[in-house]
């Protein structure tokens, strides 16, 4: 037989190896949906997202392509999720470098968009697990608006939901959203962002300020 018709069989043993795989994890695990993560994450990596444009009351007024309404600078619905351990430190992730902005910089646990059609707790629970690989209960505690300019000429104007959540463990962290993770306490944190604050983004400073 030739190499390459060998190469092909084991191909084809290898895929079907791991669908087998992934079908024997959803009859173990029948009430576990991080599965839905892993498929829906793959299946969305090519397609563009749509975000939820509102007014100054959060009042839906339409949608946009994520990246076109960071460039236009248009007022759009986000989350920023804040969660603590039982030592009421905080954890902090720091910004993958290829993020579409504020690479590199530390910011809270996990922000982001709901997408179209996606509620508030649909969309904080599904990015909690997307970019930190784990899941825990949330509570929306406060909300407000802020726009700011970047020097890559994108803008986030944002009616950001401020969530908090308990978590005892460590991350796992998505290489592609993420670089490392530290958990702190607030008067160390409040400290470090006084004293260099450009290590930081600019909504998660404005939530330190007006939240915690």
């Amino acid at each position: 037989m030739k190499l390459k018709n060998i190469w092909g069989i084991m191909m084809i043993l290898s895929t079907e190896i791991q669908n087998f795989e992934l079908l024997q994890f959803f009859i173990d695990n029948p009430n576990d949906n991080s599965h839905n993560t892993i498929v829906n994450s793959n299946n969305d990596k090519n397609m563009p997202e749509e975000i939820i444009l509102v007014d100054k009351n959060d009042r839906e007024i339409g949608t946009g392509e994520k990246m076109k309404v960071h460039q236009d600078g248009k007022l759009h619905r986000a989350f920023s999720i804040f969660v603590f351990n039982s030592k009421n430190e905080m954890l902090l992730q720091k910004r993958a470098k290829t993020k579409y902005h504020c690479g590199e910089l530390w910011t809270n646990t996990c922000c982001s968009h709901p997408r179209s059609g996606e509620s508030l707790e649909e969309a904080t629970h599904r990015r909690l697990q997307e970019e930190m690989g784990f899941n825990c209960k949330l509570k929306e505690i406060a909300s407000f608006i802020y726009k700011a300019k970047f020097d890559n000429g994108l803008t986030e104007h944002e009616y950001d939901h401020i969530f908090t959540g308990r978590f005892d463990s460590e991350p796992k962290l998505n290489s592609e959203e993420a670089d490392d993770y530290k958990w702190i306490d607030l008067e160390s944190l409040k400290k470090e962002i006084k004293k260099n604050p450009d290590d930081f983004t600019v909504w998660f400073k404005i939530a330190i300020e007006k939240v915690f």
